[in-house]
């Protein structure tokens, strides 16, 4: 805070004194500090107006006051695996802005559950991560709603989003339990919770225009709810600042150039991933941790096959005057399955096979089933007619791709590095591709341009502290991450140890950036490095097994202050590496299994485990 500068006294009234040497005190203060000021002076007047002894307020009481003036109107709080609950938030908070409300868009990481008690209207934005269960930044708050201390809530008016895939047996699931809880906590619903599917645009604005407008009723104001990006982030005297909107998003990406796309494979792998380098001259900036999203095409060789099955004219144009091609190029998703589209398709003529399909299915059993199959396996097994029009109504918008970022601004300035799986098999007798995966690896060539954004990701940093030691789990492309991480520890002179464990098939053919583990191996930068290839003997050897082996010194580390990171598959690699680590904390922590629990959870509020699992 900048300091008073004198002010002369003369023949000027009580009130323009106060005026200037108020003035002369908050010259060169934030606009934090003098929001902050706004509600010490309000709760000060509130204070001796209210007849306090001695005409003045308590201590305790301005405090207070000054608190609740500057408070956080609106709190909107997230849990978000991927980033989806995350960019809803961050976008409710600038329409709050815009409609004259003060909101805040948090981390559930960020947001104590104490807070419930004194805030007055919350609405939260929660996935559901798995089949199941709550995301990672959302563990903390779920824990504290669940148990005894989630009381006294009467005075909190609270709504609910939920994300998630109805494909899932346990759709929505974290939601549901954020709404039950809250309810029997005593806290008022707003809002109905609202359920949303994979396609979860539509539902989400709408939503967001019902919460501004029940807000505004309740704070007073006069909503608009219109979207406006461009809307001022500078506080006024009751406006809280919001984040500043980026200037590439996936609405409006930053065209990149492709500069180098070189396979990582080797020739004999029976799978392809390659090395891809970005540039981002004049473009976003980005941390470790940070993915990078990637708006792709969807490739002739994926379109072609499943126009020829539909029957249909790729001439053929819609409402907008779009060709078919065109619209299954650039707008629409072409692989991927989600439960909304199978009903849609299995109400077409024709496809009453598929409807009793879904209908004898359960949620899990039709989750693995969709896991095995594309939308041109649907078009070949349940034939339907249907117009274009009709086709594209019930096809998803096509959605970016998020890839986590292989490298350090400061190892590579103003570039992004990208370790990509080119997703290709045969299935039900005929190949299949990834769109993204073959559209990058395939259809782009050195030179060519890729429109791109950056996804931040907060809940996946390395520690502040340059001197903690730091574990890496990250089998096949999950390593990714963790070359930006090393690249970033070598710029900075970190002292902290580091060990890395590093899975994949065949030892001679998909060790991924071996050259450089090795180097930095010789360097001292890389303290362990452990490895595990599932397909070089008779037994399957994963990560997992090579943390048990290490056990001794993995415990050692934790007890050091070690960080720890797993990056990769959810379904499997992710439940076997958390066993894994409650494993070591029984065998060589000497804990029961309710100890280790509460010290992996321990680890998971303090920070020390984060998870980018997908």
């Amino acid at each position: 805070m900048a300091h008073p500068s004198p002010v002369v006294a003369e023949d000027r009234s009580p009130t323009q004194l106060a005026v200037d040497s108020l003035t002369a005190t908050v010259q060169g203060w934030s606009p934090t500090e003098l929001q902050w000021a706004s509600g010490y002076l309000a709760g000060l007047a509130a204070g001796l107006a209210g007849g306090a002894a001695a005409g003045a307020a308590p201590v305790a009481d301005v405090q207070g006051a000054a608190e609740t003036s500057a408070q956080t109107l609106l709190s909107i709080v997230y849990g978000s695996q991927t980033g989806n609950g995350k960019q809803i938030a961050e976008r409710l908070q600038i329409d709050a802005a815009r409609a004259g409300i003060s909101a805040d868009a948090i981390s559930m990481a960020d947001y104590p559950g104490a807070r419930l008690r004194r805030d007055r209207l919350v609405v939260f934005v929660i996935s559901t991560h798995g089949d199941g269960d709550p995301p990672d930044d959302a563990l903390e708050l779920h824990r504290f709603l669940g148990g005894r201390r989630a009381t006294g809530l009467a005075s909190l008016q609270y709504a609910v989003l939920g994300l998630g895939d109805s494909s899932y047996q346990h759709f929505c699931q974290t939601a549901r339990e954020f709404d039950q809880r809250l309810l029997a906590a005593g806290a008022q619903q707003l809002l109905p919770a609202v359920e949303c599917d994979l396609d979860y645009e539509d539902s989400a604005r709408a939503w967001s225009g019902e919460i501004l407008a029940q807000a505004s009723r309740i704070l007073g104001v006069t909503a608009d709810t219109k979207s406006d990006p461009q809307v001022s982030t500078t506080p006024g005297p009751a406006l809280r600042a919001v984040p500043p909107v980026p200037r590439w998003t996936r609405e409006a990406p930053f065209e990149s150039e492709l500069l180098l796309n070189q396979r990582l494979t080797g020739r004999g792998s029976d799978k392809i991933v390659q090395h891809l380098e970005l540039s981002l001259d004049g473009g976003p900036s980005y941390l470790p941790g940070d993915s990078l999203g990637v708006v792709h095409a969807n490739p002739s060789w994926v379109i072609e096959p499943l126009i020829d099955a539909l029957g249909l004219d790729p001439d053929a144009t819609d409402a907008q005057g779009k060709t078919l091609w065109e619209a299954l190029t650039h707008h629409h998703e072409i692989t991927g399955l989600n439960r909304p589209l199978l009903e849609a398709w299995a109400l077409q003529p024709g496809a009453e096979a598929l409807a009793r399909h879904l209908a004898g299915s359960e949620r899990g059993e039709l989750a693995r089933w969709m896991s095995q199959r594309q939308l041109i396996d649907i078009v070949r097994e349940y034939p339907a007619e249907l117009s274009v029009e009709k086709l594209l109504d019930i096809l998803r918008p096509l959605a970016p791709r998020l890839y986590s970022i292989a490298s350090a601004p400061e190892f590579a300035p103003e570039e992004a590095h990208l370790t990509v799986a080119l997703l290709e098999y045969d299935a039900h007798g005929y190949p299949h591709w990834g769109a993204a995966s073959s559209w990058l690896a395939r259809a782009r060539e050195e030179g060519d341009a890729v429109r791109v954004y950056v996804e931040t990701n907060d809940r996946f940093r390395l520690p502040a502290d340059p001197d903690a030691p730091v574990i890496m789990i990250g089998p096949g492309t999950g390593v990714a991450p963790f070359r930006g991480f090393l690249q970033a520890r070598q710029a900075q002179q970190a002292s902290g140890r580091n060990w890395l464990f590093f899975g994949d098939r065949r030892f001679g053919q998909d060790f991924l950036y071996q050259t450089e583990w090795l180097r930095y191996r010789r360097q001292g930068l890389l303290d362990h490095l452990d490895v595990a290839f599932s397909r070089d003997q008779a037994e399957k050897r994963y990560v997992q097994h090579v943390m048990a082996e290490r056990g001794a010194e993995f415990f050692a580390w934790l007890e050091e202050g070690a960080h720890v990171y797993v990056c990769g598959d959810a379904s499997r690699m992710a439940p076997d590496v958390e066993r894994a680590l409650a494993e070591i904390l029984i065998n060589h922590g000497n804990m029961d299994t309710e100890s280790a629990e509460e010290y992996l959870h321990g680890l998971k509020r303090s920070g020390r485990y984060r998870r980018d699992v997908y």
